[in-house]
């Protein structure tokens, strides 16, 4: 018995801690109307954006409303993967830039625990952008996004797991190198984005490039978009693959995030992370 106890207030402590590091987060977002709106300026432009060419497109080559949905929901999904590691990859280095990295590292929070809260925030961020975005995206175009259902959720966890990764994976190469290298997470995410199959399907690619793509999670999930919209069936075999590797990579990200951070707390380094 005192040793369940034990364990259920080992876990409220973790989760206190998680909580503490994600309040302090959201206080920042809060009260910076500037942070808020570019959560929301750049989705709505971009989905705006494409949402006219596609229309334009749709208007001049009479291609119809479900295939023109098809690109939206491309856009808006890879916002999802986009802004995910973005958001995650931001409050990480909104610790650096104030220099407090290290004195969070000094209290009894764990890594895996500050991981937590940065995939917390992550879901704030993209949750605060892409609402309003999935709104005008219905007003003007029509299309409705949560009208996909419940394999929206799948296709939701399966690119919050890709963008968790790599801003795991970006996170621990800023721990190594300094914040010389933090432009990778504002770039690392657009290498996939001619390889996942965003707005056009695998057959697309060359043959030597297909396999390729087929390594990377995400091509499942906009596969499996294209056929839930264009078929109207949703193939869950994509979707358990998109995990498999998914997990894969989430765990090869964790691992070098905390070979990264042991390297640096070893080094003495996390005191005096700068350029």
């Amino acid at each position: 018995m005192s040793e369940a106890v034990n364990i259920g207030s080992d876990l409220n402590e973790r989760a206190r801690r998680v909580s503490a590091i994600v309040l302090r987060h959201w206080f920042l977002l809060r009260h910076s109307w500037p942070r808020l709106l570019e959560l929301v300026y750049w989705p709505a432009v971009q989905m705006l954006m494409w949402g006219f060419l596609q229309s334009w497109l749709a208007e001049r080559s009479g291609v119809a409303a479900t295939a023109a949905g098809v690109f939206i929901g491309g856009v808006l999904l890879w916002d999802v993967l986009f802004r995910g590691q973005l958001g995650f990859s931001i409050t990480f280095l909104e610790e650096m830039w104030s220099r407090n990295l290290g004195h969070l590292m000094m209290t009894p929070l764990r890594p895996f625990e500050f991981i937590a809260a940065l995939m917390v925030m992550s879901t704030i961020r993209v949750a605060i952008g892409l609402v309003p975005v999935t709104i005008m995206a219905i007003v003007f175009f029509g299309f409705n996004l949560w009208g996909l259902g419940l394999a929206l959720a799948v296709f939701f966890l399966n690119l919050y797991l890709t963008s968790w990764a790599i801003g795991m994976l970006v996170s621990g190469i800023v721990l190594r190198h300094g914040l010389g290298a933090e432009s990778l997470a504002w770039s690392l995410s657009f290498l996939l984005l001619p390889l996942c199959c965003v707005y056009y399907p695998l057959e697309s690619l060359p043959l030597w490039l297909q396999p390729v793509s087929l390594a990377l999670a995400p091509t499942y999930v906009f596969e499996g978009m294209r056929a839930l919209l264009l078929d109207g069936t949703f193939d869950g075999a994509l979707m358990l693959r998109a995990f498999a590797i998914n997990m894969v990579y989430f765990a090869l990200a964790a691992w070098a995030f905390r070979y990264f951070f042991d390297s640096a707390r070893r080094a003495g380094t996390l005191l005096q992370i700068g350029e």
